[in-house]
């Protein structure tokens, strides 16, 4: 074991792919956990859609170019975050019928530029990624991002936790409470952009959210959440690059995904607000209905 490990360190494209995904690890950590914590469990996949004719049109104008792929991603992301949050406050459609109808606009848009550009092979790297081809240019988007998340958060924290936990108070309380919602959405779409070439925009959603399901299964605080998401997301990198590694054939992002699904499973069976839970409570008799003896007395009412 520890000559494979030393064997696979002396790789400069798998020391590289450490690197990126346990940067990445600790910026898609918080975004995941407010994701779940809010119920947008599915925007952040609804988001990896929408971001999808920005990357096309970037590359149908400059190629390969990891500037005009986060662009143009982000033009399309922070324009479908927009338009979603002004359709549910001026029209009679809620958030998620806004954001459903916008990212599948979006995504049917972006595969009919790609089907219209022609060749458009190259870009099946950045839908589904290519990790142990991470170059500098993403290295360096991944490190630049994961900066700007961990900075952002340690101002949007406190108003996220209160637009969360009651976001009715935080509304009326708040001066422009669109400007946390929009941040936070911001936040998620440039998350996604610095996972396109790491682990693509669509694996990349599986990474923010499964080690945040985890999580909540064994703790209810954010705080002990956030740690734990990181943790698990961490443990899924880099349990996920092992396995492409000793399986050449298997590819590195679907690995990682499938670790942190293995956790959340894990999670899901054995944690403490899990099944395990009730599981132990039937065993004790919590959970049972009190049962009635024929010799118990009667009670009387009045």
């Amino acid at each position: 074991m520890v000559d494979l490990l030393t064997e696979m360190w002396g790789f400069a494209f798998m020391r590289r792919a450490f690197v990126a995904t346990t940067v990445l690890s600790a910026s898609v950590a918080p975004v995941g956990a407010f994701l779940v914590l809010r119920r947008l469990s599915l925007a952040g996949e609804a988001m990896a859609h929408a971001i999808t004719p920005g990357i096309v049109i970037g590359f149908v104008m400059a190629g390969l170019s990891v500037m005009s792929l986060l662009i143009g991603g982000l033009i399309a992301g922070v324009g479908v975050a927009v338009l979603t949050a002004l359709l549910a406050r001026k029209t009679i459609l809620r958030s998620d019928a806004s954001l459903a109808s916008l990212y599948l606009i979006a995504l049917a848009a972006g595969i009919f530029i790609l089907s219209a550009a022609g060749s458009a092979v190259p870009l099946k790297s950045f839908l589904f990624g290519s990790i142990l081809g991470i170059d500098d240019a993403s290295m360096i988007l991944v490190g630049g991002v994961a900066t700007v998340t961990l900075v952002s958060f340690a101002v949007l924290l406190r108003p996220l936790i209160a637009s969360t936990c009651d976001p009715v108070f935080f509304e009326a309380q708040a001066r422009h409470p669109m400007l946390v919602e929009q941040g936070f959405m911001l936040l998620l779409v440039l998350n996604l952009l610095a996972a396109f070439k790491t682990l693509g925009t669509l694996m990349a959603v599986g990474l923010m959210i499964l080690p945040a399901t985890a999580a909540r299964y064994w703790s209810s605080t954010i705080t002990g959440q956030l740690i734990l998401g990181f943790v698990f997301a961490l443990a899924s990198c880099w349990i996920g690059l092992t396995l492409s590694y000793v399986l050449p054939e298997t590819p590195s992002g679907p690995a990682i995904v499938l670790v942190a699904g293995g956790f959340f499973l894990i999670s899901l069976l054995f944690a403490p607000l899990g099944f395990g839970r009730r599981l132990r409570k039937r065993q004790t008799g919590q959970d049972l209905p009190a049962l009635s003896t024929p010799n118990a007395p009667e009670r009387r009412t009045r």
